[in-house]
């Protein structure tokens, strides 16, 4: 008998769907996640991170190079509220600028800390807080709680492709 992905799917049909419809929840959330405008982007970061960040936390900074990021987290922290707010959107809307340069020849993991030490600086205030008084969209609060629904390995993939794709690369 020769074997093919037909024959394997017929044979294994719930272990497939199984792992294509964790590839679909976890690129369905990151699809509607780009879709949002850059502030509601910005919203559902602020919110995952300081919601699910306990959990977030040792998985990105136990394999990022932090202090590869510490340069660009300073500069941030010495600007104004404005200018701080305008660099995260930058990040966000990929804006060539040069924070946005910085921050797209980071790794993975350590644009994943990045943005839990921006959360961590946010609440400490030493970075422009999250308005007291802002609404999350409507699809803003779905993507939030489509990632709380997804288990942690998926919450860490769905996080990891948002933060990969901010920022400028200029060696791409």
């Amino acid at each position: 008998m020769t074997f093919s992905t037909d024959s394997i799917e017929n044979g294994f049909p719930s272990a497939f769907n199984y792992d294509t419809q964790l590839i679909d929840a976890v690129n369905s959330t990151v699809n509607v996640f780009k879709s949002l405008s850059v502030d509601d982007q910005l919203a559902v970061l602020w919110f995952a991170y300081t919601e699910m960040g306990r959990s977030i936390t040792p998985a990105a900074t136990g394999a990022a190079r932090l202090q590869l990021a510490e340069g660009l987290l300073n500069q941030i922290k010495q600007m104004s509220h404005s200018e701080q707010l305008q660099a995260m959107r930058d990040l966000t809307a990929k804006n060539n600028t040069q924070i946005s340069r910085s921050y797209g020849i980071l790794s993975a993991n350590t644009k994943l800390a990045f943005w839990y030490e921006l959360s961590e600086l946010m609440v400490k205030g030493f970075v422009v807080p999250m308005p007291f008084n802002y609404q999350l969209s409507r699809d803003g609060s779905q993507v939030l709680k489509a990632v709380k629904e997804l288990d942690f390995g998926q919450q860490i993939t769905v996080l990891r492709k948002i933060v990969t794709d901010m920022g400028v690369d200029s060696l791409a």
